[in-house]
């Protein structure tokens, strides 16, 4: 049974209603949603759709927000969320206002299509509602007009929910709930700003909901400043199924990770596969070595147009295309049923990261599978990554040839025997192929067994069956290559042997000047501190620091926004303001 326990925070003014949600192993008895008085509408779509019974999420927010509470749900992508919000502001809605009267702010235009959807398939039983999405990269004068005819729910990125609203085209004077999805990904990416901007110009008496897969301080922060009194919701997963999805990581140095990558797709087999690289650059360069050994590949990055995106996602989705590469922001909101394996072929920027990145994986009750690729010097990082997900991230060596080879044979005894058991081939063609090898057979008078290896040897094509190169590299040992002078803290500065400048930063990383030194008195811990605070960005990410007379030198993962430079700029340590700029 749910066990739903119910306390007031006092850390605050305000009464907060606190709702822990975490499933056990014995089972509930049924429900349905017929509880949550539904109209009965709404109910036959939904038993049209194969709902049956309510997830954990849905059963403890939508009683909620029926009675037009303002709430703040935690829960993982997958559980659900996306009706557990929908299902009560339909049902709410009058339909009897030409303003819009639900927003819903979603941080990529995949996730905001993804949403607009669900709300359109929810609201069948109810054809006079009508629902946009509203979101860069489409055009914007059709967005124009369909408002102006008239629009129930809104669905869209904040940057160009901004723009309508600005303009004047988009009327919030009626709005009655607002919903922030995935409210720590508009944190990260940078939208928290464009956010409260858009709260503000809200009515006053409104429902806010948020939902977010974790809780920052930001986030925390937020809720209490624009929400009242709101239900808190929090979903703890089921062991079992937090166990869907296997974690395992591969230490390696940085120039072995295509080798790796190929080698890992080779052997580890899934039905779609997602790889995370950190900046455009990275997928581009990844998609190429993959296509170059016979992949079929996708990229999805912030380069690729919205039209294009949509048709990768698409191909994605119906298995035409089984791998995608993409970086962190581009594949915010995918939803992909078919997904068993992610790589992160980088490092994540934080453990939230890696949250998201696996989120994509082990989806409607299926298992899933996520491999980490890391560096010698990021093995210590990997703990912060279990605590967020509260589960084992289990070592694993790159495939060996011998594994290699047993997956191909494995691939290929499974498509000879789905071929074999197939009965829904048609009988002319069958009678053909019969007819074929019979022939064959009679003109040069082989066994039936020769003409069937021949007819394997054409389905494994011209490449070799078996791997037999060179695998030494696989067990060399690998040295820690990461060297800054953060150990420079000890001692006195006589004492202290400057590293050289003209060493080149890591192929993951960026080297960065900034106005601040040995007459400065600022150590590595300083810089460190002041840069993770006020970017966001975790300690560790922080890379070799080397620190001279007037000024220092730090390196910085790749791909990290501008709005974050510009805001270290200014940032002072030691009293001296960082002045960080691209080092020459």
């Amino acid at each position: 049974m749910s066990e739903i326990s119910e306390s007031t925070t006092s850390e605050t003014t305000d009464a907060v209603l606190t709702t822990v949600i975490e499933t056990v192993e014995e089972p509930e008895a049924p429900s349905g949603f017929s509880e949550f008085g539904f109209s009965d509408a709404l109910l036959k779509t939904l038993a049209d759709k194969g709902y049956k019974e309510p997830s954990p999420i849905q059963k403890a927010a939508i009683p909620e927000l029926m009675l037009g509470r303002d709430l703040v749900g935690q829960a993982q992508t997958g559980t659900g969320k996306t009706a557990a919000f929908a299902l009560p502001l339909l049902e709410r809605l009058q339909g009897d206002s030409p303003l819009p009267s639900v927003l819903v702010l979603a941080p990529t235009r995949e996730l905001a299509m993804q949403v607009a959807e669900a709300f359109k398939a929810y609201s069948a039983g109810h054809p006079h509602l009508n629902v946009l999405a509203i979101y860069g990269g489409s055009d914007f004068r059709s967005q124009i007009n369909a408002l102006r005819r008239g629009v129930d729910v809104v669905v869209g990125t904040p940057g160009r929910v901004m723009d309508h609203m600005r303009q004047g085209t988009l009327n919030t004077s009626g709005l009655r709930s607002l919903v922030l999805d995935e409210a720590d990904e508009m944190l990260r990416m940078g939208f928290i700003d464009d956010v409260e901007w858009i709260l503000e110009q809200l009515p006053e008496e409104r429902q806010v909901v948020l939902f977010s897969a974790t809780m920052p301080n930001e986030i925390r922060r937020l809720s209490k400043r624009y929400l009242r009194e709101p239900a808190e919701i929090t979903i703890k997963t089921k062991e079992k199924e937090a166990r869907r999805i296997r974690h395992r990581c591969i230490t390696m140095q940085n120039s072995h990770k295509i080798e790796a990558l190929n080698r890992v797709l080779e052997a580890v087999t899934g039905e779609g596969v997602i790889i995370f690289a950190r900046t455009k650059a990275i997928t581009l360069t990844v998609a190429e070595s993959l296509e170059a050994a016979g992949h079929d590949v996708a990229v999805l990055n912030g380069d690729v147009p919205q039209n294009q995106r949509e048709r990768t996602v698409e191909r994605l989705r119906k298995g035409t295309v089984n791998i995608l590469v993409a970086t962190d922001v581009a594949a915010r909101g995918l939803d992909v049923d078919r997904i068993g394996l992610v790589i992160n072929y980088d490092m994540p920027f934080d453990s939230e990261a890696y949250v998201h990145r696996i989120g994509r994986t082990g989806r409607a009750g299926r298992s899933g599978e996520a491999i980490l690729f890391i560096t010698p010097r990021e093995r210590r990082f990997v703990g912060n990554l279990e605590r967020a997900v509260g589960q084992a991230i289990e070592p694993m060596d790159i495939p060996s040839n011998a594994e290699i080879n047993q997956s191909r044979l494995d691939r290929l005894r499974t498509r000879l025997s789905a071929e074999a058991t197939s009965e829904d081939k048609p009988e002319e063609e069958t009678a053909l192929l019969q007819e074929l090898i019979q022939r064959v057979a009679q003109e040069l008078e082989v066994e039936p067994g020769q003409l069937t290896l021949a007819a394997m040897r054409l389905a494994v094509g011209e490449g070799p069956l078996l791997v037999q190169g060179d695998e030494s590299w696989l067990k060399a040992p690998m040295r820690n290559d990461r060297r800054d002078d953060r150990r420079g803290d000890r001692g006195n500065d006589r004492g202290r042997r400057p590293e050289r400048a003209s060493r080149a930063p890591e192929d993951d990383m960026e080297r960065f000047r900034v106005e601040v030194g040995h007459r400065d008195r600022v150590k590595p811990g300083n810089l460190v501190g002041a840069i993770a605070n006020e970017s966001g960005l975790e300690g560790r990410m922080i890379g070799r620091i080397q620190i001279f007379e007037t000024h220092s030198l730090v390196d910085l993962p790749k791909g990290m926004p501008e709005n974050v430079f510009n805001s270290l700029r200014q940032l002072k340590v030691m009293n001296q303001e960082l002045q960080i700029r691209k080092d020459s």
